[in-house]
């Protein structure tokens, strides 16, 4: 998997969790209700982090509150229990009858969910709020090949730039080649999570135009050779480090990396590093046959589903579009400095004040390519990290680039 998210508990343990009924139950006495169930009332399970539900004030309970304000003829029980984004699959998988209703998933397992038949499908109303809500890539990232939606995102997940503001000015930053003549750049060179923003900015497509085609396959382009080259000459600059196992932020901790190349869940930890001097951008361009060439990272999301196997459907796919609404994304930066994936938040006074936010929104909707969820994608990822490594260690070098790069690509290209 390549989305980041906290491990809230770990496989075996969420798996206890769910098999023993272990969770937190809230009843919520409404007026007579109209929901799914007999009598109108209604229990609904819902799977969360555990920052989500911190406290009495939690940002899910709080949610939960507001939805029955504005339904108070549902006679609502909530169950709620800590399972999250990244266990969530994993563990609706095992069995999506007895799952939680409605759901936080990374959006790489969507096709494993479609699988086992434990997404439900947006209505109409959700597909409106999904193309209010969401840029295209991030709106691509919770569709099948079939083009149907499953799930609205509350978070984008792609990855950016913090640098030291004492040794680059906003014009430097602009450049990635500017930056490596003035500074000391950390990237993630042996990362296939990373390094392939190169290949993607210069025409590189997985997957189609929209990361859906299965059929397109991935081809890396015409330049790719070209990339190659240029990547084997940053690898040898001197102003270069492979940023490994975290060195890039010690780096940057000790004053021995100026630039590194991160996501939102790095932040406090950069910006303790860099104090004062904390800078935060969206991806630079680089220089290729003379022309600046934009970086594209990969890029995905976390999303709200609600289960098709649930015994109240119609409430939970309401409530699985109240959750991912643009007061709940909005309350959710609020309470726990979740960055939305609401684009329409973007311009909110506080949310833009947020360097990160910022960033975050400019590289989603400019410097950014759909992490596919296709099956053949998985095939792309070791290839790749093997092919990072030997460009960090000088294995692939400018003489043997193209066909170094050809190989590489046969060891993943659809024939």
């Amino acid at each position: 998997m390549k989305i980041r998210a906290k491990k809230a508990l770990s496989v075996l343990a969420i798996s206890t969790l769910v098999l023993a009924g272990c969770s937190s139950e809230k009843d919520s006495k409404g007026s007579s209700a109209s929901g799914d169930s007999k009598g109108g009332k209604i229990t609904l399970s819902v799977w969360s982090s555990q920052e989500d539900q911190d406290g009495s004030g939690g940002w899910l309970q709080s949610v939960e509150k507001k939805f029955e304000e504005t339904h108070p003829d549902y006679d609502i029980t909530w169950k709620n229990s800590v399972v999250g984004a990244d266990q969530a699959a994993t563990t609706v998988n095992q069995d999506p009858s007895a799952a939680a209703d409605v759901y936080v998933y990374a959006n790489d397992r969507l096709g494993s969910l479609l699988d086992s038949g434990a997404v439900g499908e947006l209505s109409d109303a959700g597909m409106k709020q999904l193309s209010e809500q969401a840029e295209d890539t991030i709106a691509a990232s919770v569709k099948g090949q079939d083009g149907k939606a499953y799930g609205l995102p509350i978070e984008p997940n792609t990855w950016f730039m913090y640098y030291n503001k004492s040794k680059l000015n906003q014009e430097d930053i602009k450049s990635f080649d500017t930056m490596l003549s003035k500074a000391k750049v950390s990237f993630p060179m042996s990362n296939s999570w990373y390094y392939p923003a190169f290949y993607a900015g210069a025409g590189a497509s997985f997957f189609g135009k929209d990361g859906l085609d299965e059929a397109a396959g991935i081809k890396l382009g015409d330049k790719a050779g070209e990339v190659t080259k240029y990547l084997t000459n940053v690898v040898k600059n001197p102003n270069f480090v492979n940023d490994a196992e975290g060195s890039g932020i010690g780096g940057l901790a000790n004053g021995s990396v100026d630039v590194v190349f991160s996501g939102s869940w790095d932040a406090k930890n950069i910006k303790k590093a860099l104090g004062d001097n904390y800078g935060v951008a969206s991806l630079p361009t680089f220089k290729l046959d003379g022309q600046d060439v934009q970086m594209k990272s990969f890029s995905g999301s976390k999303a709200i589903a609600y289960n098709p196997n649930t015994k109240n459907p119609k409430v939970a796919s309401e409530f699985a579009a109240f959750l991912a609404s643009t007061e709940s994304q909005k309350s959710h930066f609020d309470k726990n400095g979740v960055i939305p994936a609401d684009k329409t938040l973007a311009k909110d006074a506080a949310i833009a004040a947020d360097p990160v936010a910022v960033a975050l929104f400019e590289t989603v909707a400019n410097a950014s390519i759909l992490q596919p969820t296709l099956k053949p994608m998985s095939d792309f990822w070791d290839p790749a990290t093997t092919f990072g490594k030997a460009l960090v260690n000088g294995e692939v070098n400018p003489e043997n680039a193209v066909t170094k790069t050809d190989a590489w690509t046969s060891s993943f290209s659809k024939k």
